[in-house]
């Protein structure tokens, strides 16, 4: 059964902007546009090498229980221009009622413009399983044992 996402405008969102969209049959993420305040949609969001912002998508959202959203950078944007997202994957709870924004970083060496109506990430929409968490006495051996970052060799 395909999961039904409920979007609803924020009183500021430019209603002209599309909702999200699967660019391809195939997508796996459906990408999220930059819906700016009215003072910044005209020269866009400027972000210097290293800077961040929370980038308004201009709606609230409503996830079945069950499922999340999953926000995560679009390749395009992180190769050419050094755009990504610090929390990546960004989370959105299926209980969550509030206004859907994006944190954008310029890792990039230029200065980057956020336009109004930009293409700014993706939105993959998952299962969730929750668990049980119990304190145990001993964990079960495995052939990686202890080994941690950098443990099964370089190659």
């Amino acid at each position: 059964m395909m999961p039904v996402i409920h979007f609803a405008w924020t009183d500021e969102a430019d209603r002209n902007l599309p909702l999200p969209g699967y660019e391809t049959a195939g997508a796996a993420g459906a990408d999220l546009r930059a819906n700016l305040p009215e003072p910044l949609r005209v020269d866009g969001v400027t972000l210097a090498p290293g800077d961040r912002t929370l980038v308004p998508t201009g709606f609230r959202v409503a996830i079945p229980a069950g499922f999340e959203i999953q926000i995560r950078p679009r390749s395009g944007l992180a190769l050419k221009h050094g755009i990504t997202l610090p929390n990546t994957p960004g989370t959105i709870d299926s209980d969550y009622r509030g206004p859907l924004g994006v944190i954008v970083l310029n890792a990039g060496q230029e200065a980057f413009t956020i336009g109004h109506g930009d293409r700014i990430a993706q939105m993959v929409v998952a299962p969730v399983v929750q668990s049980a968490f119990r304190l145990a006495e001993s964990l079960d051996e495995t052939e990686r044992g202890h080994g941690g970052f950098g443990s099964t060799g370089r190659r």
